[in-house]
């Protein structure tokens, strides 16, 4: 299909759980549409969607694929987003593009927490969506239990729209419930479906019709007076109620075998909303909320979803046009960079290869390869039209780790890396902390910073090592203190002479450092005053303790000594580091912890676990309440030590079965327990004489 109207498209993004099958589906609703010429399997490391290296290994997807196709006079284009939860974001970019949400339940192990997440992330959206029962030929398959999990999980809204024949080893094919016709295999014609299936058949129909009916005021009347809808009716009525979300229909499928896949293709073509059909989008329109239809005439502006960084083609953009008509001949304006873009190099893309057009129009999902500033989530636009894409919520990064290059060339390389790989992926993020010195690579999960670490090795060429984020503690006193010192060196000539009294004194948490001086009577000239402060000044990011630096001390300098002659501001420096160096030491100083504020949502029957497990790590649980997002869920509120939390995203994952989530931020610092303060300090005393 050369060039398409804009309602010719299907726009869908299929989501599930982590091994629900949505990449063999993808394989196999494309070959049965004719696109490519055979099957692959992910075992094989020759799938459509699951190209790339890492897919492989791992034998999942880990990024966003893209499978664009004709299809019985409709362009169709399939998202294939990873299921597994580190890698969520994929997830969220895909439906950003997306109208449609197609969400696979595995049938060995009916809804799970990734199924939870995709049919939430579609209500937010707002989308119509689909339910696909898949992998119906396993060993343990069942509808029956997968369907009753839909229905109680996700709402009684979801209805069969096909039922199968057979199951596990002996399916054979589904039935489509409106039209009674059996589709076995792969065949393209359907039959009369089997007579011990009809009760099933009929009572699955009669569900439908009814919540067709609700959905329609004038069906409504008409049913409740107990006449029967036409044909027309129910065919109109099921693609309106699929729009409205008040139905969601529920399909069945074994891609593997190309079972089922046939009649989902022809539902999406015939049932599923086209892209001018899902209503407008929202936009900001010159910084005012704005909606902006999907219309090939209207003003351009498109999306971009998803950069790759590729080894043939350079910087690879995929984007969802929102509105108007992109041609590779014009310009575009990226509207967060004020830059000017040009498309040159326009695709649809069928997984990793690239189908050159001249256009793509409103409603159309392609690609624009060697974009100079444009990154994810950027919108590109008519120059002045002052349309912005609003970019979706994206989860905070819950884990961090330390980058550390291995050698000299690792370190020139590792910035642009990091960039590139940012780009790639907005849920990962880096900073340089500062108080520890550590280049910080931070994402959803350890297996998502990992990715992001092998990534860099993989695709930019930058070897690194990934450890432990290190700890920023802080020193402090507990008592006031005094000590002086006296720094005296005689060489030929001029010699150096300074003696610094001081007194250190705690001050309130929170509260910093402050330097006074009380020195009266010119015992030390007032000349010399600055640089006793800046001897104080390089002393404190030392500490006394472990080396960390101090804080939340008064620093008082009341008597001292020079000469005339051999005094000088060296000395001074000098004198006074060491003076507060021996007063610190005797001012009963302490170890701070950073402690941060957790808010842990979970569901409510776990909560006994999470709080139980928050109190071997030192946490103060503040309270509980219920979740505003999610329904049967409820938030823990605590304070735990910042050392306690660095593995907490994969803990938590597993306390609660993949459904909790977390959020924390920094709050203060506390002393530390004298128990935990000696085992720091030990490690730090190690690791010092190994490093000699």
């Amino acid at each position: 299909m050369a060039g398409v109207e804009s309602a010719q498209i299907r726009n869908v993004v299929l989501m599930s759980h982590g091994g629900a099958g949505k990449t063999s589906l993808v394989e196999a609703l494309a070959f049965a549409a004719g696109a490519i010429s055979r099957q692959g399997r992910i075992e094989d490391g020759n799938t459509l969607a699951d190209y790339d290296e890492e897919e492989q290994r791992r034998g999942m997807s880990v990024n966003t694929s893209l499978a664009s196709f004709a299809y019985d006079g409709a362009q169709i284009n399939l998202i294939d987003t990873p299921g597994y939860a580190d890698f969520v974001g994929d997830m969220i970019a895909g439906a950003s593009a997306a109208d449609i949400a197609m969400i696979l339940v595995d049938a060995t192990s009916s809804v799970q927490v990734g199924t939870e997440t995709a049919w939430r992330l579609a209500e937010q959206r707002n989308m119509p969506q689909v339910v696909v029962v898949s992998r119906l030929d396993r060993e343990n398959a069942s509808w029956e239990d997968s369907l009753a999990s839909i229905q109680d999980v996700l709402g009684p809204q979801c209805q069969p729209l096909q039922l199968p024949i057979g199951e596990e080893a002996t399916l054979s094919g589904v039935v489509d419930v409106l039209s009674g016709k059996a589709y076995m295999g792969d065949e393209a014609k359907g039959s009369d479906a089997p007579a011990e299936m009809a009760d099933a058949v009929a009572a699955a129909r009669d569900a439908i019709v009814e919540r067709i009916a609700e959905s329609d005021e004038e069906l409504t009347l008409k049913f409740l007076e107990g006449e029967e809808l036409t044909e027309e009716e129910i065919a109109n009525g099921l693609t309106g109620a699929i729009a409205a979300g008040t139905f969601v229909p529920v399909l069945a499928s074994a891609a593997v075998h190309n079972i089922g896949v046939r009649p989902t293709l022809d539902f999406i073509v015939a049932e599923l909303p086209d892209a001018t059909a899902v209503g407008p989008r929202p936009v900001l329109l010159n910084n005012e909320t704005g909606e902006l239809a999907c219309d090939a005439s209207g003003p351009a502006a498109a999306l971009v979803f998803k950069t790759l960084a590729d080894d043939f083609v350079g910087r690879l953009s995929y984007l969802r046009v929102v509105s108007g008509t992109i041609s590779s001949d014009g310009h575009l304006f990226n509207m967060q960079k004020d830059s000017d873009e040009r498309p040159a190099n326009l695709s649809r893309v069928l997984g990793k290869e690239l189908i050159r057009v001249d256009k793509l129009v409103a409603g159309e999902i392609g690609a624009v390869t060697k974009l100079n500033n444009t990154t994810t989530f950027d919108t590109l636009a008519t120059e002045g039209s002052g349309i912005v894409i609003p970019a979706p919520a994206l989860p905070p990064p819950v884990f961090s780790a330390a980058i550390e290059p291995k050698t000299k060339a690792d370190v020139d390389k590792l910035g642009q890396g990091l960039q590139h790989l940012v780009e790639e992926d907005p849920t990962l993020s880096v900073r340089r902390d500062p108080d520890t010195a550590q280049t910080l690579l931070s994402g959803l999960g350890e297996s998502h910073v990992e990715l992001g670490a092998g990534k860099l090795q993989r695709k930019f060429k930058v070897e690194v090592d990934l450890v432990d984020q290190r700890i920023p503690y802080r020193e402090t006193v507990t008592s006031t203190s005094r000590a002086e010192y006296l720094h005296k060196k005689q060489t030929g000539g001029h010699g150096q002479y300074a003696r610094v009294a001081l007194r250190v004194e705690p001050r309130g948490r929170g509260e910093g450092v402050e330097f006074d001086s009380e020195v009266v009577g010119g015992s030390i000239p007032r000349n010399f005053i600055p640089a006793v402060e800046k001897g104080v000044t390089e002393q404190l990011p030392e500490g006394v303790v472990a080396h960390y630096p101090m804080t939340d001390v008064k620093v008082v300098v009341y008597d001292g000594k020079h000469h005339d002659v051999d005094s000088s501001e060296m000395a001074f420096r000098l004198a006074a580091s060491q003076a507060l160096r021996e007063a610190a030491q005797t001012a009963r100083p302490i170890l701070l912890e950073p402690i941060m504020i957790m808010r842990v949502t979970v569901p409510e029957t776990a909560t006994g676990d999470v709080i139980g497990d928050l109190n071997t790590r030192r946490a103060r649980v503040q309270g509980m309440e219920q979740s505003k997002d999610m329904d049967g869920s409820a938030v823990v509120v605590a304070e735990v030590p910042m050392a306690e939390i660095r593995h907490y995203a994969t803990e938590l994952r597993s306390m609660t079965g993949g459904r909790g989530t977390f959020v924390a931020e920094f709050v203060r610092y506390d002393p530390m327990p004298e128990h935990e303060m000696q085992k720091v300090v030990e490690k730090i005393r190690v690791e010092a004489e190994a490093a000699t």
